[in-house]
């Protein structure tokens, strides 16, 4: 029996101390650098070139003369993906790789836990370590902009402070277990559809203050060691052979001193993508490794001198010295792997318990007394459904997957009858790059709905689990729209007429239509695709024994057209160029400033219990640039069980020359209080995280002035407020 473990989050205190476990990729390490040009001096141009190019679908060739290994890489944000073949897409059929499944990236960023992204990194890299691979690609941390992004549940937010928070104490966990992450996609890959053709162009502060701060932190804090460019243009140039990105950014800002690889078959050109900064490619699809890009034609290049040598001396030092920080060239002292251990297992759990999302309770249906009720409806696909192994290249062969009909069955099943229906049926299907198999998914099927209609009206409650599945949050293409497929709003329509106590739950990675259902309905629970330990995860939240904690990552449209990329009907683009015309305004920051009432905001979530944020002040009311903001407020818990509470801390710079959004997340913490407990909670912001970003000055810009700071816990719902000044 799985059992979460609450903590409070030590935000500082954790990555300091990961960080102290993970080697540091710099090139001042006088010593490790001397090693690298002692190889390289070694070196034939045909075995640095045999470097910088894949010579199978995951791993790269070493150098058996100079004791320099092979490089192994796979997919993995939220599990160790199964063995695939060297040469070809088929899975290897190994008995040995199942692997331990989290949720993906939305679950996680909906704990607002980096100590649970912290474990998760711990677990990845233990287990990529037992299957002897030395980078795992993740985390994605590319900004969730529209609800209909394929690949939305495998990122993490639609902030740029959630996702750096979360992010950074992720790749501190893997990293310090000497395994390298891919932070990906570098940059700007926010839809699927034209992924490897549409042009991207935003402005140069959108760019600064929202889609690149969670690359950055990944690098400046989190120290990643790889980073994995995308698939689209940015700004006319492709991802993998952007100077103005990979060596202006990248390597001269941000001081990146590891590898930039490409995406699977992102590399275009031989020479621009050299010279530019890119470091290995991967993936190409040639059959002939040597034809690569970076293979024969990078070797004639050289010869011909299109590139000098320095180059690819650099290339080859950025793999070197990334091999060093894994400790590839002393085995020995390398961090020893395990698979499926049982805190591997009871780390799922925990992701998955704390991610939930409670949307809706009205009259405190939840949580069921299974004590008491004598008769239970479940209804709907996901009920029954597996999702580890969808989602294309983050599929998981998972060791085991808990569904939540099982995990109903198998706890409460000896007292309570369990009366199941499937409701709906899946009609669509996958297709790798194409979202057709979400056409014509709408049909009612009346005989599936008169028979759940039955159960309800048989069972004391109802328990509805609908949503998606990863026929729609997939790589490779985007949703069709946010409709709940199958006919499920006329299924909960139906089942909640015939018995009003209805508790739907949804199964999603991104946002779906909820207007059809939440009159209708009293309970809404957000559950995401939990892992391999998804229906112990719901079990114990519907009954009460976890309470729910997870508050939303993005927030949640009343419809499409409410969502800024829509509203400017800049989603996909035309013409392969898609501009990013809301500017700065993505998510809660364009709801909030247009006063736009959504479904549910960024960053709510209900609780079984109560809370009360109140007393916000600060250490003083006067700063000047440079200083500390130390703010403080008091956290009560107000009702009858133990919870947690997120305690946001959002800012306003009401006049500015500048447009400003309404408010925007700086810092938060997570805090578990007993009932009637109250806490002092502690966050501490810098002077510059008021900053815009100053187009004309091409520089961060506090302006002298008045700033509002808020504490709450939504962006919707605010608590208290406090006025500083800075000189």
């Amino acid at each position: 029996m799985k059992r979460i473990v609450r903590q409070m989050v030590l935000g500082v205190t954790v990555l300091l101390m990961s960080g102290a476990a993970s080697a540091q990729l710099a090139a001042n390490d006088m010593n490790q650098e001397k090693k690298i040009q002692s190889l390289l001096r070694q070196m034939t141009l045909a075995e640095k070139v045999g470097l910088l190019h894949a010579n199978s679908k995951f791993y790269v060739a070493g150098i058996k003369r100079l004791g320099i290994p092979e490089w192994a890489l796979s997919d993995g944000p939220h599990g160790v993906r199964a063995e695939i073949n060297r040469h070809d897409w088929a899975y290897a059929g190994w008995t040995n790789d199942s692997a331990t499944c989290f949720p993906p990236g939305t679950a996680l960023a909906a704990t607002w836990n980096p100590q649970l992204a912290y474990q998760r990194g711990l677990a990845l890299g233990e287990e990529a370590r037992f299957r002897k691979k030395d980078v795992l690609l993740g985390p994605g941390v590319n900004i969730i902009r529209s609800p209909l992004c394929g690949r939305n549940f495998e990122y993490l937010s639609e902030d740029p402070v959630l996702v750096a928070r979360m992010a950074v104490a992720y790749i501190k966990g893997l990293q310090s277990k000497d395994v390298a992450s891919s932070v990906k996609h570098w940059l700007a890959n926010n839809q699927e559809t034209h992924r490897d053709s549409v042009d991207v162009h935003m402005s140069e502060r959108a760019l600064r203050e929202i889609y690149l701060p969670g690359f950055k932190a990944a690098i400046t804090e989190g120290n990643a060691y790889t980073v994995m460019a995308a698939y689209n243009k940015f700004r006319g140039d492709w991802c993998s052979e952007n100077e103005y990105l990979n060596r202006d950014i990248l390597r001269n800002e941000f001081g990146f001193k590891g590898v930039l690889m490409t995406d699977w078959s992102a590399a275009h050109t031989t020479v621009k993508a050299a010279l530019t900064g890119l470091d290995l490619e991967m993936g190409t699809d040639k059959a002939d490794y040597n034809d690569w890009y970076f293979a024969n034609p990078l070797i004639s290049a050289v010869k011909e001198g299109k590139v000098p040598l320095s180059v690819v001396d650099e290339k080859v030092a950025n793999v070197l010295r990334v091999m060093f920080a894994t400790k590839m060239f002393d085995e020995a002292k390398r961090a020893k792997g395990t698979m499926n251990t049982a805190a591997h297992q009871q780390a799922a759990y925990n992701d998955a318990a704390e991610a939930a999302v409670l949307l809706q309770n009205n009259d405190n249906l939840l949580p069921l007394n299974f004590k008491t009720i004598k008769s239970v409806a479940v209804i709907g696909d996901n009920a029954t459904r597996k999702h580890c192994n969808g989602g294309l290249s983050s599929e998981i062969k998972a060791l085991y997957e808990i569904t939540p009909l099982e995990a109903i069955r198998k706890k409460f099943g000896a007292d309570v009858k369990i009366n199941f229906a499937q409701g709906y049926e899946k009609q669509s299907t996958f297709k790798e790059g194409s979202n057709a198999g979400q056409s014509s998914t709408d049909k009612i099927d009346w005989k599936l709905i008169d028979e759940a209609v039955k159960v309800a009206k048989e069972s004391d409650v109802v328990i509805i689990f609908g949503g998606l599945n990863h026929d729609f949050d997939t790589e490779s293409s985007d949703k069709q729209n946010m409709d709940l497929p199958y006919g499920q709003d006329v299924l909960i329509r139906e089942v909640a007429k015939a018995n009003p106590k209805t508790v739907v739950v949804i199964v999603a990675g991104s946002p779906v239509k909820l207007s059809g259902i939440v009159q209708r309905v009293p309970a809404i629970l957000w559950s995401w695709y939990g892992g391999m330990e998804a229906g112990n995860a719901v079990a114990d939240l519907l009954s009460g024994k976890v309470n729910p904690s997870g508050k939303l990552p993005f927030t949640l449209p009343v419809s499409l057209d409410q969502s800024p990329a829509h509203a400017l009907g800049n989603f996909p683009g035309r013409d392969l160029r898609v501009n990013y015309e809301e500017d700065i305004l993505v998510g809660y920051r364009w709801f909030d400033t247009k006063k736009i009432v959504p479904q549910f905001p960024f960053g709510y979530g209900l609780s079984y219990t109560s809370f009360s944020i109140d007393n916000l002040s600060t250490d003083k009311k006067h700063y000047k640039n440079g200083d500390l903001i130390h703010v403080t407020c008091t956290l009560k818990n107000t009702g009858a069980r133990e919870g947690a509470e997120v305690v946001q801390l959002y800012v306003s710079d009401p006049v500015c020359s500048v447009m400003r959004p309404e408010k925007e997340l700086k810092a938060f913490d997570k805090i578990t209080l007993q009932p009637g407990v109250t806490k002092t909670v502690e966050l501490t912001i810098k002077v510059a995280d008021l900053a815009f970003y100053d187009e004309a000055k091409k520089a961060w810009n506090v302006e002298p002035g008045e700033f509002v700071l808020q504490v709450g816990n939504s962006s919707k719902s605010i608590s208290s407020t406090t006025k500083i000044s800075v000189d």
